[in-house]
């Protein structure tokens, strides 16, 4: 299901739904049930329509994080993100100019505007007219890092839909929390930054940062809404995904992350994983930092690394990790020990677990440090910004 554009920014069909759902439907419940226990048919005819409710909203909150369309198996590990099929990546193009994410029901600029400033960017979003829309607007930064594919590379974007172009970088319209200097960029090798706003060349800087504009109503929003359901999980009522709440005390390689998360028993549930890059991301908050994943929520939580399940493609040998002390999204060596924590839910129908041998040719990857939208290296042990 895809967003509905009549609702007001950053809501969805499933957010007033869901967020009183829950305790109507226990309430009446048990109210129809001490009431009507000698008379099955009254307690179907008034608990049904409130299942039926509660279900739809469940699943209108998981159509909103597309997947990040990686397909190749780079471990026999159960657990690594292509063991899992999501909602998408899928696309339509519209023939004039524009593409609509049938995930998000976002539509994109099919070209990007090219590079310029962020206040230029900011001014050209608001005189575009483009396929007869004059609502267009900046991306939110999980916005734009949605229609990233980790499955490519330069750019880790689907280009039978989006036009290649000379950009490194695109602009978001959200600036760092503790750094209104710094804009949150999401760059061609998928990984998502906040950068200086002087870093651009139109600013004087090296960087082709461009812009590409979106229309419509976002379920996404600047961070996750979440709910604490007493029993050591947290979830994401944007998403629909619940977490755990507390992960291990100590960090641990990318393979026995996968296999911890597998085995995890938490809330009198199974079918526990390392979360894909795009549903970790989704749980940092724009409006924190230090760290960028909320507290009040996930007590334990540091301003550190944690893995992702998603391999970075080009280099198989590393995966994509969230820096939850501000949210940026890059890679690390997959025998580097980082932070755990759980997800289940969402739309993720687990494949077999009778895996067979990764294919030599895609273990090689393509032996490139950079991409066209990959920033230079950094040096991982002074933790500096990679992307």
């Amino acid at each position: 299901m895809t967003s509905n554009p009549s609702l007001p920014d950053g809501w969805h069909i499933g957010d007033g739904i869901h967020n009183h759902t829950r305790d109507v439907f226990h309430f009446f419940s048990e109210l129809i049930i001490m009431k009507s226990t000698n008379h099955p048919l009254i307690i179907t005819l008034l608990l049904g329509p409130l299942v039926g409710l509660h279900a739809a909203a469940a699943e209108v909150r998981q159509s909103c994080l597309p997947d990040t369309g990686q397909t190749h198996h780079y471990t026999r590990t159960f657990g690594e993100d292509s063991d899992f099929s999501g909602r998408g990546p899928s696309y339509a193009d519209n023939g004039d100019g524009t593409v609509t994410d049938k995930v998000t029901g976002l539509m994109w600029q099919k070209t990007d505007g090219g590079e310029m400033t962020w206040e230029t960017a900011q001014e050209y979003a608001r005189k575009l007219r483009l396929a007869g829309h004059e609502d267009w607007r900046l991306p939110g930064s999980m916005e734009l890092f949605s229609i990233m594919n980790h499955d490519m590379h330069g750019p880790a974007m689907d280009t039978r839909f989006f036009a290649r172009s000379e950009a490194r970088y695109w602009w978001t319209d959200s600036s760092r929390a503790d750094d209104a200097s710094r804009v949150w960029l999401v760059n061609t090798g998928g990984g998502i930054g906040a950068h200086l706003k002087t870093e651009t060349i139109s600013a004087g800087g090296e960087r082709p940062v461009h812009v590409r504009c979106v229309r419509g109503t976002s379920a996404l929003g600047k961070g996750p809404r979440l709910h604490d359901n007493a029993d050591g999980t947290v979830t994401d009522e944007r998403t629909g995904l619940t977490w755990q709440k507390t992960g291990p005390t100590q960090g641990m390689s990318w393979e026995d992350a996968l296999k911890h998360c597998d085995s995890l028993q938490l809330g009198g549930q199974n079918g526990w994983r390392l979360p894909n890059i795009k549903e970790l991301r989704s749980l940092s908050d724009d409006g924190k930092v230090q760290p960028s994943i909320d507290k009040a929520f996930f007590p334990a939580a540091q301003a550190a690394n944690y893995w992702s399940s998603t391999t970075q493609s080009n280099r198989p040998e590393r995966a994509w990790f969230v820096d939850f002390t501000t949210g940026l999204v890059t890679y690390a060596d997959k025998t580097e020990r980082i932070n755990v924590l759980a997800v289940r839910g969402g739309v993720a129908d687990p494949g077999s677990r009778d895996k067979p041998a990764p294919d030599p040719t895609v273990l090689a990857g393509s032996g490139k440090d950079r991409g066209p939208g990959d920033a230079k290296g950094k040096d991982k042990k002074k933790g500096k910004d990679r992307q």
